[in-house]
């Protein structure tokens, strides 16, 4: 693939690059911490990557992170995995959290938005008071350090205040959004084993209520850990019995008290998808949590205390944790709950407006869907707070950096970032000093040592390869939850490369230092040697206004052949005849590759997704290779699972 795209899409002006944070953070930290003066991000990144110890130390010099102990040293073992960072150190990460309530307690530190799109705000002063109330009963719950509690709850302030309230008292949160169905909960929280559970009745979607009262009494009986559980009437139903009324754990006017905990002291669990087996448990530190997020909406996202930050995110994705640490930059974070696109495409424009929002994220399939359905963001919508425009959840195709840019702004900031649930972060993506190059990200992250590897391990540049990182992060997880020995910790990320992250994506480092993001290196087409990711595909072939979604599989044949059907989803009132199948096959010919022409093209009934959004690509790869259903997908994981019977007919009537 061709890496040769001279002119940037969007160049920062001076000024914006002068007044930076990052900008900042550099002229600091080389008068205080020896990094380069010159050089500007590149020189910056080097020496994050080369003086991991004076990085990071800088940084937390530069956030004044308050340790309740001091450290011995910023990395007392940086072995992969079992890193130590800041050993000796305690703090707490919703202190931090609310720091901005002592200088700026009118203000607004979260605004509230459902489906009707009018904000409406939460003062940092009353989530400072919420949370010391509640976590004052938590305690009286005998909830203490390392217990878990757990939040069945929709992207609500109660949420936010929960999660906080659970980290000052050094207790572990976990949460799943209110459409995961009882049994998807029960594989994440049953590992964990939850003392208590905070719960709506049920959720708002699409201009209809979805009553959960069933599924929370379900959650109830099969979690046998919980001492209590926490009601919080969403829909204005009455607390069912046995529950604690949330209004009246809320009340007291409560100074918080926040339990100083060791650096590497659990602070949530997230989930993977769970596609294949029951989800893993990743378990994230305070410490690790709090310095990666300040070095990356402080720095990367350039947040601060004048700016609102919204990202279309549920509770069951990373993103809404990596949202509600927009406050530790004393930003304004916009809670939207309900659908992205009611009651019309351009309903998270609206909310962007509405809440005059700076930095918007949302995913790329978004993106996409508001280009195919002619959405025209600036004509309708007054975005001119919003500064950058970020995404993520699969690559931004180059036509969606090309909208961006025609329909929002000229001058807009487009950061397509990539990362992942395993360090709750962004390896590579959004540097307000750096130009934008279309289809791709613009840098890998300050402290993070991105390389693209081939089989043996050799760095490549401007050929795609393995997404390793070399040196740890401190928010890699500490360990997985049931996971004594580590074994499946290990074999997650560094059997394929000892002591390296391997991570499972395709990824080239152009010689100038962005990065393009390919897909999923375990469901990556290769044909005849020729390696391309699934994204390229897809790309290409929902540009076609009568394809509404595509998925792609590579799947390798007993007899040594390899079988490489698209599916492809229909748009209404479209037939999938010889003139659409040649004009899709001619697309991938013209634009990518013949050698990736697909051997079929097959209508589906639908495309399957994780829960988060994501395409189900490895267990259809499996089930089209025979694998048992049981087998080859864990049913809790999948948005629609009688979808995946098609795929298993088709594997049954092939010869």
């Amino acid at each position: 693939m061709s890496t040769a795209n001279p002119q940037p899409l969007w160049q920062p002006d001076p000024e914006r690059i002068e007044r930076a944070r990052i900008t900042r953070f550099q002229t600091w930290a080389a008068d205080h911490h020896g990094a380069p003066a010159d050089g500007g991000y590149p020189a910056l990144h080097q020496w994050s990557v080369t003086e991991p110890e004076s990085f990071w130390r800088a940084v937390t010099e530069w956030f004044d992170v308050r340790f309740g102990t001091p450290y011995a040293r910023v990395l007392g073992d940086r072995s992969m995995p079992g890193a130590q960072w800041f050993p000796g150190a305690t703090l707490n990460y919703a202190e931090h959290a609310l720091r901005a309530a002592a200088d700026r307690p009118d203000d607004a530190a979260l605004l509230r938005v459902d489906e009707t799109h009018e904000p409406r705000p939460v003062t940092w002063s009353e989530l400072r008071r919420q949370v010391g109330s509640l976590a004052a009963h938590l305690r009286d719950l005998g909830v203490r350090p390392g217990d878990r509690v757990s939040g069945y709850l929709p992207n609500i302030p109660e949420a936010v205040v929960a999660l906080l309230a659970t980290a000052a008292v050094g207790a572990v949160w976990t949460s799943c959004a209110p459409d995961f169905g009882a049994r998807s909960v029960l594989d994440r929280f049953q590992q964990v084993e939850p003392v208590v559970l905070f719960t709506v009745d049920g959720y708002r979607y699409g201009g209809k209520e979805h009553d959960r009262r069933d599924t929370v009494a379900e959650l109830r009986r099969e979690l046998p850990t919980l001492r209590a559980v926490v009601h919080i009437p969403l829909l204005g139903t009455d607390t069912p019995e046995g529950a604690l009324d949330w209004s009246a754990l809320t009340a007291d006017d409560t100074e918080p008290v926040f339990e100083q905990v060791p650096f590497d002291h659990p602070l949530w669990v997230l989930y993977s998808s769970g596609t294949t087996g029951l989800p893993k448990a990743i378990v994230q530190s305070q410490g690790g949590i709090l310095v990666e997020h300040l070095k990356q909406l402080g720095l990367h996202c350039d947040l601060g205390p004048e700016d609102r930050f919204f990202w279309y995110t549920s509770t069951g994705w990373m993103m809404w944790n990596f949202l509600v640490s927009g406050l530790l930059t004393g930003t304004t974070i916009v809670l939207y709950d309900g659908s992205p696109g009611y009651p019309d495409t351009g309903a998270q424009w609206r909310v962007a407006e509405r809440t005059r929002t700076t930095l918007y994220g949302t995913s790329a399939a978004y993106v996409m869907a508001c280009r195919k359905a002619g959405v025209h963001p600036a004509r309708d919508f007054d975005l001119s707070t919003v500064q950058c425009v970020a995404t993520t959840g699969s690559p931004l195709p180059p036509d969606g950096f090309r909208w961006l840019h025609d329909e929002v702004r000229d001058d807009l900031w487009i950061a397509s970032v990539s990362g992942g649930t395993d360090v709750c972060s962004c390896f590579a993506g959004a540097v307000p000093t750096l130009p934008v190059y279309t289809g791709e990200l613009q840098a890998p992250s300050l402290g993070t040592d991105l390389q693209s590897w081939d089989a043996s391990g050799k760095p490549l540049v401007d050929e795609v390869g393995e997404l390793v990182v070399t040196n740890p992060m401190p928010s890699m997880p500490i360990r997985f939850w049931n996971d004594p020995d580590g074994s499946r910790y290990r074999e997650s990320y560094f059997e394929t490369y000892p002591g390296v992250w391997r991570h499972g994506d395709w990824i080239t480092l152009t010689s100038r230092g962005s990065v393009i993001i390919h897909g999923r290196s375990d469901s990556t087409l290769n044909r005849q040697g020729v390696r391309m990711g699934s994204a390229d595909i897809y790309e290409v072939v929902e540009r076609l206004p009568e394809i509404k979604e595509s998925l792609v599989i590579g799947v390798e044949q007993p007899d040594g052949g390899y079988w490489m059907p698209l599916f492809v989803h229909l748009a209404p009132d479209t037939v999938l005849d010889d003139s659409l199948r040649d004009r899709i096959k001619k697309a991938i010919r013209e634009q990518l590759s013949p050698r990736h022409v697909p051997d079929e093209i097959i209508e589906v009934p639908g495309v399957p997704h994780t829960l988060t959004g994501k395409r189900i690509e490895v267990p259809v790869k499996r089930l089209l290779q025979g694998t048992p259903l049981d087998k080859a997908v864990n049913p809790g994981s999948i948005d629609d699972l009688t979808l995946l019977h098609f795929y298993e007919e088709l594997a049954r009537k092939r010869p």
